[in-house]
């Protein structure tokens, strides 16, 4: 380690210990050439309690500890070249941005919260979202692939007492059949006509792109950006987006129109490199009326009697019938998207009821296997008006874990423990070999890695 960086670190250290109560930060931590400033645990403090994470024990000590772990793994990735995918983190931190904001009521009200301006905010949640990610990537590379026979999982099972068994929430399996109710070629129009009034502002000058994005684009999480989307390939985007996007090459010209399955947008280019472009966009999507929904409804309900009178099936209907594409090729069948990391259902058709979209959910929690809803007015992915009827193909009630039941559920315990075993070797004998020192005050805390005060 460069002896100088040790000098200047440990000068700040005790320059910090000896500072009067109303220092605004300090240095409590020293972990290799990385310092952990007192303003970086009020941050994590700040964004876990936000965001309603558990704290294991104080805060004071439970974090430190973390963002230190954080700070050994960061450490090798630098030194095996492993480095976060910036677009991915773009994204993450706009999504975050524009949930914040909706769930504390106003920007205003989230830079109160953190007493900090949106820009520097994102910086905070951008740096982060990318330690995070280089984190994970770097704890891939060290545990490798854990392979289990069904030996091991059966065995790893039968040690378990029937007390510490894990607990599996209710599952189930929704077909659904959708109706979009027509939009008049009016509205269509009508909305054609207002982004084409907004080309025109831009190109005399009268207003920006990004202006008119913040103030009119109802994707809510690129329109707090000016309509930025961040680097994106091909893949990420709508087709029809896609195709017009990559198509412009001067960033002073406007796309046409274009429709995709979220609505109309105008496109701006921002930037290419290679095979990802960064945009500016607006989006308008049509209004359907309540008498639009209301005929939705009625035809939705015409098809519901059919069904239930056999005169159709429920997968015929959903094959030939339904609107969404997602599914219909599967005869309703709906795939678990969420990405979250905890989610063990992810591409799977298992939900657990709080995966379910929200308004399939109140109506699947009521039903019985077997048994087909009326019809019901919801938003999709796509945030569309839509009418739908569902049915509960399958439930399986929380229960405790048997192998019988849940071999994968089971495998995928035993697999993370395995995972979470050679992690914890891993960072003991990192401790040994890593420079570490901790401010007085900060050191009386029941640590999970005991390695970090050295006697």
């Amino acid at each position: 380690m460069n002896k100088k960086i040790i000098v200047g670190l440990m000068s700040l250290l005790s320059i910090a210990v000896a500072a009067q109560k109303n220092v605004i930060d300090e240095v409590i931590w020293v972990v290799g050439d990385e310092a952990i400033l007192r303003s970086d645990v009020e941050n994590r403090r700040l964004f876990m309690q936000q965001e309603r994470q558990r704290f294991d024990g104080d805060p004071y000590c439970f974090i430190p500890e973390q963002i230190a772990i954080q700070k050994l793994f960061l450490t090798q990735a630098k030194i095996d070249s492993i480095y976060a995918d910036e677009g991915q983190v773009i994204q993450y931190v706009d999504r975050w941005t524009n949930m914040t904001i909706n769930q504390m009521g106003s920007r205003e009200k989230m830079e109160e919260y953190f007493g900090k301006r949106l820009s520097q905010i994102k910086e905070d949640q951008k740096r982060m979202v990318r330690d995070n990610q280089v984190m994970q990537e770097m704890q891939k590379k060290i545990v490798g692939d854990i392979k289990l026979a069904p030996s091991d999982v059966r065995r790893y099972f039968s040690k378990i007492s029937a007390d510490s068994l894990p607990m599996i929430p209710t599952t189930v399996e929704v077909q659904i059949i959708t109706l979009e109710p027509p939009i008049p070629l009016a509205v269509t129009d009508e909305i054609k006509a207002r982004l084409r009034s907004f080309t025109d502002q831009i190109n005399k000058g009268e207003r920006t792109f990004s202006s008119l994005a913040l103030l009119y684009s109802e994707d809510m999480a690129s329109s707090l950006q000016g309509g930025e989307t961040g680097f994106m390939s091909k893949i990420e985007l709508d087709p029809a987006f896609a195709t017009a996007a990559f198509a412009l090459n001067d960033p002073s010209r406007i796309s046409n129109v274009v429709e995709s399955e979220y609505g109309f947008h105008i496109i701006q280019l921002i930037e290419k490199r290679g095979d990802r472009i960064n945009v500016r966009h607006i989006l308008l999507r049509p209004k359907v009326s309540d008498e639009d929904i209301k005929n939705a409804l009625a035809k939705m309900d015409t098809l519901y009697t059919d069904i239930q009178a056999g005169k159709i099936s429920f997968d015929d209907a959903a094959t030939y019938v339904s609107f969404d594409k997602n599914t219909r090729n599967n005869k309703g069948l709906m795939v678990n998207q969420n990405e979250d990391v905890e989610n063990n259902n992810y591409g799977t058709p298992k939900f657990e009821m709080q995966e379910l979209p929200q308004g399939v959910g109140v109506v699947i929690d009521k039903m019985e296997v077997g048994e087909i809803s009326k019809p019901f007015n919801i938003k999709n992915y796509q945030n569309k008006n839509v009418v739908a009827i569902v049915k509960l193909k399958s439930r399986i009630n929380a229960h405790l874990a048997n192998v019988s039941d849940d071999f994968q559920e089971l495998k995928m315990l035993v697999e993370g423990r395995k995972r979470q075993e050679v992690l914890d070797e891993w960072i003991k004998e990192k401790q040994k070999s890593t420079f570490i020192r901790i401010a007085d005050g900060w050191r009386e805390c029941d640590f999970q890695y005991p390695g970090w005060i050295k006697e």
